[in-house]
């Protein structure tokens, strides 16, 4: 017997669990033969914005598998294209789009998503995002049961991953992926054999992780360096950290924290009196304080002021132009040692 599985998803993210259910993944007696995959339209991607498929529908045509595209998933002739797959269950991993009522009754077994966090901490669209930016040190995936709610349902299963001291959105969402694959091939044969009792979550636990916007990489310099460096990892690749130097934006790919003054940390000030330097230079505290936003050099590197510590840039792009190294960017690049960033 063969268990009939739709599988939504659009992301890099959901292609090692498409690919899971693919590699006729066992389930008891029977075994899972995926029928049909559902993911967003074709739209434009890279440098040239030609439209391009997700990564989930160039695995599902590359397996011959049937693909479903709908804008939204309320349209009526999309459920009828659903009801003919005659799915027993529906597995979603960062579909995109909320499942209606219609969708989450249709198959007998429901619909499974495999959800990046350990819920209910950081429901919602960016979950790794939110997790490097809140300084957590553990997340992990979540296979639920959906209801109507966002993130809502009840548990299935949950597996922890820690996050390193390195890990960027990028590197974590790919080691989440392969542990979400993993956790469905153990989670969804128990589910399938009636072996698992879902737990509600905890509603006064729960966390939000809405969607990015691109406005929220813009470097705070009067932040602490600990909150700019978790924003530079959060923020890798999209929306991207970025700061503003010349009037030419600058995205700051990799950076650290170290505890170097630089002729002492800014003074955490409302209205600071600010002093030029004879030459033009970098701006100074009426104490002889660099401002937050300068930047200085260091044997290792430019470093920046900010509002409370100093940041180590080890990776920077100017726009429009190629990744660098930042210590060469600062030799190449007249007058950035000694600005100040916007």
């Amino acid at each position: 017997m063969a268990v009939r599985i739709v599988f939504m998803g659009t992301p890099q993210f959901a292609v090692p669990i498409l690919q899971s259910l693919i590699d006729a993944l066992p389930l008891g007696g029977a075994h899972g033969e995926t029928v049909g995959v559902v993911t967003q339209p074709d739209r434009p991607r890279g440098r040239g914005r030609k439209s391009q498929p997700s990564p989930v529908k160039a695995l599902a045509e590359k397996h011959g598998l049937p693909v479903l595209e709908p804008s939204s998933l309320r349209h009526p002739e999309v459920l009828v294209g659903l009801q003919a797959l005659r799915p027993d269950v529906i597995v979603v991993a960062s579909f995109g789009q909320i499942l209606p009522p219609a969708v989450l009754e249709l198959p007998p077994f429901g619909c499974i998503n495999v959800h990046a966090s350990l819920l209910p901490r950081w429901r919602g669209a960016a979950p790794v995002a939110a997790a490097i930016l809140a300084g957590d040190t553990v997340t992990g995936i979540t296979v639920m049961k959906m209801d109507i709610g966002l993130d809502t349902g009840p548990i299935l299963s949950q597996r922890p991953l820690v996050i390193d001291s390195d890990d960027t959105s990028e590197s974590l969402t790919n080691r989440l992926a392969q542990l979400g694959a993993d956790a469905l091939r153990e989670t969804l044969p128990d589910w399938l054999a009636g072996n698992i009792e879902p737990q509600p979550q905890d509603e006064v636990s729960a966390t939000y992780a809405p969607r990015l916007a691109k406005e929220q990489g813009r470097v705070d310099w009067s932040m602490s360096a600990e909150n700019i460096a978790l924003q530079v990892r959060a923020f890798n690749p999209w929306p991207g950290a970025f700061t503003y130097w010349q009037d030419k934006l600058l995205r700051i790919l990799r950076a650290t924290v170290t505890t170097e003054r630089a002729g002492g940390e800014a003074k955490e000030s409302s209205a600071p009196t600010v002093l030029r330097e004879p030459d033009g230079g970098s701006q100074r505290l009426a104490g002889g304080d660099l401002l937050p936003g300068t930047v200085f050099a260091r044997l290792d590197g430019p470093a920046v002021v900010t509002g409370r510590g100093v940041l180590l840039l080890h990776e920077v792009q100017l726009a429009a132009k190629q990744p660098m190294a930042a210590s060469d960017f600062a030799r190449g690049a007249r007058n950035f040692i000694g600005a100040r960033l916007a």
